[in-house]
Order: structure tokens, then C-alpha cells, then sequence
């Protein structure tokens, strides 16, 4: 009891926190509308003008750019240019003010319904999708039988389907109540070919009053037009028939409308009425066929039958047949048994012989097997130690930085790759190579994977690793948004390291590029050498790899306790900023 009480205690109070959390964001949203309602409203920090030069009504609109540009993709378009104002012609006021109250707080009445296309096709100019999205659920939601003529004619230069399809719904459902409504007489022959379509994908069938309002339609439209003749209206007439029955399926008319149809044969296409003639004559061998196939069943009937009988006598003589050969076998089988049996119990014997001998032997080399086990067991701390040796001897044999065996583990789990570790190579040496950015870009670009290792005078052992390797192809170059490569290269997987400083001794440790910074990963220039952390760099050699600065947080995530810009910060790789000598600079890629 002790134990519900508790949990009923504490669950009351878990939905009492959630409920005050929900109260807390809802206050914070109904804030964040509040304040930049004030800010649309207000005359504070607006640094741009929207123009309507609209004859009945011209007005001024002052607003904020950056929140305009921010919502708006039209806005964040047409804002680029260094203006100060634009004029929009095709607006009142109004909308205008509708279209902003959205843009900065989210808010858009909907008490006119008479203005939901307009609101739509504004929506649609400033490509405000989401905007978009909510009128035109809300015009499908207010779509009704009072109003879908209404709706379907004003979505005629918008073309949304889903409106469009809504209205076909509501006119299919009610069609034998509006086929004698103007407003269907005023369709267009587009939408009455959209209408067809829609019916035909619901497979639904056409009935007779359809096909008569289609020829008042065709009548109409013919009547209405500027021919005289009446060759020549019959030709026009015979035309918009064969338009529209040609997108007849021959299963989606009723077959008892088929005489019906026949009155206007001169007018139908003579394939869609083969079609039908054909559809009438297959239902009629369709029934032939299924007469002929009852009798065939009847007599495939009979027929089995009489097998059935055949095959029951034949298969009770198989069976007698049988039981004979398995009584026969069955002694046989008897008499095998006992003679197995007799040399299973011969063969148990021997193998218990077999088996105590082998024990002995078994139990013996076992004693010996542990004897030496015991022995392999003190050897391995030595075999470990070996190991290691051996692997720091192949991985950085000829370096004259990396000569601890603690700095190969902690590389090796870094990189993460050990196809790299087994392949790589020392490909550059300042002492063997010079010490020139252009001699050490002359080896090192376009490598893929490279590793950077930097000692100084101090004995400070600091670097950085890079996936995708430097290059001076400006087509693998960042491209900012003014479509411009400055030496940048993107890369999510680099990183920086320190080895050995003189910041308490602190252990080997890996930085990693900070989130949103990727593409200033690494910086490739001819006259600079390796270079990590683009703009102001957490690790820079000049054209003299003797010397650079170093100065981290900029690009890279710090150490617990160190800042960007602070002098520990600068000092932390290196010892120094920029006073710091290099006495060795190696490179290792595959």
C-alpha cells in the first residue's frame, strides 16, 4: 500500500511538472508573438520600405529586412541588392498587411472567406509554402455543395489539384441535381476532360444523363460560336465528340446505355463503337463458354468417377502386396538387429579399452600442456612489451618526433583507420626536406589522408590530421556564397592534437573541428604552410616553416579551461602565440 502511495505521489507530481512546462512554453510562445507584433506594429530599427503604387490607394510600408528575407525565399531574393525600398503594384493594403502579420508572428485571418484565393495567390508570389499549404487545406475544407462551382472557377488559375479533385467529387455526387445548372454549361472543355479522367480512375460507370449533358454542352458551345454553315457547325459538333469519347474506357459505360448512344452514331468515333460491339458480342460468347464449360465440369465429372473406382481396386492389391514384402523384411530385418547387436556390444568393449588407454595418455600430455601453459604465462608480459616495440619500430621507425610508444597508441585510436597506419609513410622531413611551405606543398598536396606532426625547440609535440588532405585544385576549394574559393577545404572528420606541453602536463589529447565551422577545416595556400582552422588559425606555419603561431579555439573545440583569444589559449600548443621555433616538421600519408 506503502509502495502505490508513493507511486501515485509521484506521478501526480511528474504531470503536475509537465503541465507547468506546457504553461511555461505556451507563455513563451504567446511572448514571442506579442513582441514582434510590437515590432511590425512599431517604428523601431525598420530599415526598409515596401511601396504599393496602387492608383486608388499608393501607401508605404516600413519593415525589417532581416526578418523579411529570413521568412520570405521572394524576399530573401529580391533583398540582396543594396536597396532601401521596393515596389510591389499588384497589392492593396490590406493583403499587404494580411501577408506581413504572417511573416513576422504567424498570424492570418481567415473571417473573409471571399479572399482565400487572393490570400492564396500571394501566398504563392512571396513562396511562402507552408502559407500556402493552410489556405488551401482551409479552401478544401470550405469546399461545400452551396459553393464548388464558385471555388472550382476561381482555382482556374491556380490548377491545385486537390481543390480541383474536391470539386469533381462534390459535382459526381450531385450530378443528376446540377446537370441542368448553368454552371455546369460553363465548364471548360479542360476541366469536363479532368472530370472523365477523375471518374475513370475511381472506375466508376458513366450513366446516359451524362453523355445527354455532354451533347448539350458540345450544342452550346457550337451554337455559340461564329460558324454559319450548318456543314459546318455538324463537322465542329462531330469533332468535340470524337475529343471527348476517345477517352472513354469501353468498360465505363453502361451496357444497357449502349442503344442509347446510338442516336448520336453519326457523331461517336466509329473505333469507340466497334469497341462497344465488340464489348457486347464477348458477353455473349462469355456466357456460351460458361454453358460449355458447366458441361464439361459435369462430364470431367464422370469421368473421375469412374477412375476414382479403377484406382481404389488397383491400389487395395498394391497394399495387400505390400503387406506381404513387409511381413518378409520385417524377419530379415529382426535377424540383422540381433547380429548388430551383438557386435555393438564386442566394439562397446573395445572402445572402453581404447578409452582407458587414451585417458591416461590424454591426462599425461594435459600435466605437460599446463607445465608449459605456466611457463608462456610468465614469458607474456615480456611478448607485450616486444609487441609494442615492434609496432613503434614499423609505424614511426624513422621518426625523430614520435618516439614514444604512449603517443603511437594515442594516434592510432584517433585516426581510427588502420589501413592508414599500416600503409603510411614519413613523405616529408624539414630537416631532410627544407624548411619551404613550396617544397613541403610540392610533396604533400593531394595525398587524400595526412597526418602533420610539429616539434619545437622546446620540446613542445603538437599537429593535425586531415581526411581529405591539401590541395591547390581551386575546384576542391569552399565556395562561399558569392560562388568564390579562397583555399578553404571542408572537412568533417579533421582534427588537432598535443602530444607534450608544458600547460600542468597534461595528457596527450584530440580536438575536434567545431560544429558549423567544417569548411575552414584546413586552408591550402603555395606561400603558407600547413594550415588548421581557415580565418584566424588554431595551427599556422608561414612560408619559412621555421616559424607561425598557434592560437587555439578558433576553429577547433578547446581543452577544459581554455578560451579563444586568451593567453592560454595562444600559449597552449606551443608554448607561445608566435614565438615559438620549429625543430622538426614531419608529414605521413599514404
Amino acid at each position: 500500500m506503502d509502495n502505490n502511495n508513493n507511486n501515485q505521489f509521484g506521478n501526480a507530481n511528474q504531470n503536475q511538472n509537465e503541465n507547468e512546462m506546457k504553461n511555461l512554453e505556451k507563455k513563451v510562445t504567446k511572448n514571442l508573438i506579442k513582441d514582434y507584433s510590437n515590432l511590425l506594429n512599431g517604428n523601431s530599427f525598420k530599415d526598409f520600405s515596401i511601396f504599393v503604387e496602387n492608383k486608388s490607394n499608393p501607401f508605404e510600408i516600413k519593415v525589417h529586412k532581416s526578418i523579411l528575407s529570413s521568412r520570405s525565399p521572394f524576399f530573401n531574393e529580391s533583398l540582396r541588392q543594396e536597396s532601401l525600398f521596393i515596389s510591389l503594384n499588384q497589392f492593396n493594403k490590406k493583403e499587404m498587411e494580411s501577408i506581413l502579420s504572417y511573416i513576422y508572428y504567424g498570424n492570418i485571418s481567415f473571417e473573409n472567406q471571399e479572399n482565400l484565393f487572393q490570400l492564396l495567390e500571394i501566398s504563392i508570389y512571396f513562396k511562402l509554402n507552408l502559407l500556402k499549404e493552410i489556405i488551401q487545406k482551409k479552401i478544401s475544407n470550405s469546399i461545400n455543395y452551396s459553393n464548388f462551382f464558385q471555388f472550382l472557377f476561381q482555382n482556374r488559375n491556380l490548377k491545385l489539384n486537390e481543390i480541383e479533385i474536391k470539386c469533381f467529387e462534390l459535382i459526381n455526387q450531385n450530378f443528376s441535381q446540377v446537370q441542368n445548372n448553368e454552371n455546369l454549361f460553363n465548364l471548360t472543355k479542360e476541366e469536363i476532360i479532368k472530370f472523365i479522367q477523375f471518374k475513370q480512375e475511381k472506375k466508376e460507370i458513366f450513366q446516359f444523363d451524362f453523355f445527354q449533358f455532354l451533347n448539350n454542352w458540345i450544342e452550346k458551345r457550337v451554337n455559340s460560336s461564329r460558324l454559319r454553315k450548318f456543314k459546318n457547325k455538324m463537322n465542329a459538333k462531330k469533332r468535340l465528340f470524337h475529343s471527348f469519347f476517345s477517352l472513354f474506357d469501353k468498360d465505363s459505360i453502361s451496357k444497357q446505355d449502349f442503344d442509347k448512344l446510338k442516336q448520336f452514331d453519326f457523331f461517336l468515333p466509329k473505333s469507340f463503337l466497334i469497341d462497344i460491339q465488340t464489348q457486347v458480342i464477348q458477353e455473349k460468347w462469355k456466357k456460351e463458354i460458361e454453358n460449355k464449360e458447366k458441361e464439361n465440369q459435369q462430364m470431367k465429372i464422370e469421368i473421375e468417377d469412374k477412375w476414382k473406382k479403377e484406382v481404389e481396386d488397383k491400389n487395395k492389391e498394391i497394399e495387400d502386396k505390400n503387406k506381404e514384402i513387409e511381413e518378409k523384411w520385417k524377419k530379415e530385418v529382426e535377424n540383422k538387429e540381433k547380429e548388430i547387436q551383438k557386435m555393438k556390444i564386442e566394439i562397446d568393449k573395445k572402445e572402453n579399452e581404447i578409452e582407458d588407454k587414451w585417458k591416461k595418455e590424454i591426462n599425461k600430455k594435459e600435466k605437460e600442456n599446463q607445465d608449459l601453459k605456466t611457463e608462456i604465462q610468465k614469458m607474456k608480459p615480456i611478448s607485450d612489451e616486444m609487441e609494442e616495440i615492434n609496432k613503434t619500430s614499423l609505424q614511426f621507425s624513422d621518426s625523430e618526433i614520435v618516439t614514444e610508444n604512449e603517443y603511437v597508441k594515442k594516434l592510432q585510436e584517433w585516426i581510427n583507420d588502420n589501413d592508414f597506419f599500416s600503409k603510411m609513410k614519413k613523405g616529408f622531413s624539414a630537416k631532410r626536406d627544407g624548411f619551404k611551405a613550396k617544397k613541403w606543398h610540392s610533396i604533400c598536396d593531394d595525398k587524400g589522408k595526412t597526418l602533420v606532426i610539429i616539434k619545437t625547440k622546446d620540446n613542445y609535440i603538437f599537429g593535425g590530421f586531415t581526411q581529405v588532405g591539401f590541395t591547390n585544385d581551386k575546384s576542391k576549394w569552399f565556395k562561399d556564397h558569392g560562388n568564390k574559393a579562397g583555399g578553404d577545404i571542408k572537412d568533417s572528420n579533421a582534427f588537432i592534437f598535443s602530444l607534450r606541453n608544458g600547460e600542468g602536463n597534461r595528457n596527450p589529447e584530440k580536438f575536434t573541428i567545431q560544429q558549423g565551422k567544417e569548411h575552414l577545416a584546413i586552408h591550402s595556400y603555395i606561400r603558407y604552410g600547413p594550415l588548421f582552422g581557415s580565418g584566424h588559425p588554431d595551427i599556422f606555419l608561414k612560408n619559412d616553416l621555421r616559424g607561425g603561431h598557434s592560437n587555439m579555439g578558433w576553429g577547433y573545440n578547446p581543452p577544459n579551461g581554455i578560451t579563444y583569444g586568451t593567453n592560454k589559449g595562444k600559449s597552449y600548443l606551443a608554448g607561445s602565440f608566435n614565438s615559438w621555433v620549429v625543430d622538426e616538421l614531419e608529414t605521413y600519408f599514404i
